[in-house]
This record gives structure tokens, C-alpha cells and sequence, in this order.
């Protein structure tokens, strides 16, 4: 029986009153048990346009200082992801030609593994009042966000990087400026398997005295 899968409400409008919290068990069940869902393990359905677009809207009300909206989004469906599948693997013969064949056909390969792949990228303004540093922790928290807003839409999703995301060709295939950088690829689709829960540290907690 397939999955039901929710939209989230309308957007609020301009100086709307928010509630300044709701308590919501579901939501920290969600936390609690999030966990990623590896590229490898994920099929179809994926979003439709209108659960897309919902997820970017969600991942836009991420956390900004100055209101700079220091990020852009990059989409790939369809036979776009296998289009820059074919990039990726004529750039790793030129880097590496000698690479076993099953290395170019990863590579050709890499986006058709999810329905859907989100690139985010990190648009920093130099020179502002707001430290570089501050806007590239924004993008990195629109990559979190997209991942809970995909699970509580009831898909997998998982946040990736990889050799690619740091490759000048590839970077000059995505259209990057220079000051723009891959905060991550988000791969969104349905899990193939439930993935299972991995060995995790404790946090790590210190209390500062004075």
C-alpha cells in the first residue's frame, strides 16, 4: 500500500502572527529517529512539482542573518540527471583513464539513483556586515532541513558532497560563479529498504562555570 505522503500548509503572509511554539510529538519522534536513507537504496515515486516545490519553500525559512538568503537551489529530474551523469563520467576519464569500468558507470550513473537531486549551493556575500562564515552555516542548514522536510513528507533523503562538488569542470557544468561553493547534493526519493540505525556518540557537553 503505498505511502501517504503530506504537503505542508500555506506560507504565512508578511508580518503574519506566528505561534511562538507548539508542542509536537510527532516532530520530535521525526528528530529522534531521523536517520538517511542511502542514493543506492532509494526508487521512485519522488516528489511531484507541487511536493518539490514545497520542500524548497520549507528549506528557505531556514535560519538568516541579515535576510541575505546567502544559497541558491539547482534541481535535477528526469533525463537532466543522467545528462550530467554523462559529464561526470567524461570528467573521471579525463582524471582518470585508467579507472576499472565499473568506476565510469557509477559515475554515469550517480544521479539516476534518485527520482530527485537538490544541489544547494553557498552564495556568500563578501565583504558584508554578516561574517562569511554565518552564511555558509546558513546553506549547511538548508541541507538539514531539506533532509527533515523530506522525511516528514514521507521520503528518503540523504546529503551528499563527493569528489564532484570540489571539481572545477564540474563546478563550470552547474553554472557556479566564483564565489559560490556545493554546500550539498540532496538525493530525495522512496527507500528501497527501512534503513537501520547506526552506532552514534553521545554528545560531547561541557558547562561553562565562569
Amino acid at each position: 500500500m503505498p505511502m501517504t505522503r503530506l504537503l505542508p500548509p500555506p506560507a504565512p503572509g508578511a508580518d503574519a502572527a506566528l505561534p511562538a511554539a507548539t508542542p509536537s510529538a510527532q516532530t520530535l519522534t521525526l528528530l529522534a529517529q531521523r536517520r538517511s536513507t542511502t542514493a543506492r537504496l532509494m526508487t521512485g515515486p519522488g516528489p511531484d512539482a507541487q511536493q518539490r516545490d514545497a520542500l524548497l519553500r520549507l528549506a528557505a525559512r531556514t535560519p538568516d542573518h541579515g535576510k541575505l538568503f546567502p544559497w541558491r537551489f539547482i534541481t535535477f529530474e528526469g533525463e537532466a540527471r543522467a545528462r550530467f551523469g554523462d559529464i561526470l563520467e567524461a570528467r573521471l576519464r579525463d582524471l582518470e583513464p585508467e579507472a576499472p569500468p565499473e568506476r565510469f558507470e557509477l559515475e554515469r550513473n550517480r544521479f539516476t539513483r534518485a527520482p530527485l537531486v537538490i544541489a544547494v549551493i553557498s552564495d556568500v556575500t563578501e565583504n558584508h556586515k554578516i561574517p562569511e562564515w554565518e552564511q555558509i552555516l546558513s546553506a549547511g542548514a538548508v541541507c538539514q532541513t531539506l533532509l527533515v522536510a523530506a522525511s516528514a513528507m514521507g521520503f528518503a533523503a540523504q546529503w551528499l558532497t563527493e569528489w564532484y562538488a570540489y571539481d572545477r569542470i564540474a563546478r563550470a557544468a552547474l553554472g557556479l560563479a566564483s564565489g559560490e561553493r556545493v554546500a550539498g547534493f540532496i538525493y530525495i526519493g522512496t527507500a528501497a529498504e527501512n534503513p537501520a540505525e547506526r552506532p552514534r556518540k553521545p554528545p560531547r557537553v561541557s558547562a561553562w562555570g565562569g
